[in-house]
């Protein structure tokens, strides 16, 4: 049956975009957190949450203006990791290397 070794076909492609979402809604999560919870805050999604993507703030905070308040940099790099995804996703499907809609 055609499609069904769509997943193994494709690993590379789905591993990278799985990737990138699990990190920006990892993002996400901390930036929502970040409302109800201290920095420091003993919740442990929350501490999982801030070590799963405390390796993006830095370089994120250095090409963020000063101007942007430290609650919003989790927000801001989150929209930099979904950029990323469209840069990823386009530059596959560009060499023909993402999976194709049968039809």
């Amino acid at each position: 049956m055609p499609g069904q070794d769509i997943w193994w076909s494709y690993w590379y492609f789905h591993l990278g975009n799985y990737a990138f979402a699990l990190l920006f809604w990892t993002l996400i999560g901390r930036w929502m957190f970040g409302f109800f919870l201290p920095p420091d805050s003993p919740n442990y999604i929350y501490r999982w949450f801030r070590r799963l993507t405390n390796w993006v703030m830095p370089p994120v905070a250095f090409i963020t203006p000063s101007i942007m308040p430290p609650a919003a940099l989790a927000l801001v790099a989150a929209f930099w990791v979904a950029m990323a995804r469209v840069a990823f996703f386009a530059a596959l499907h560009a060499a023909g290397l993402t999976p194709r809609v049968a039809g």
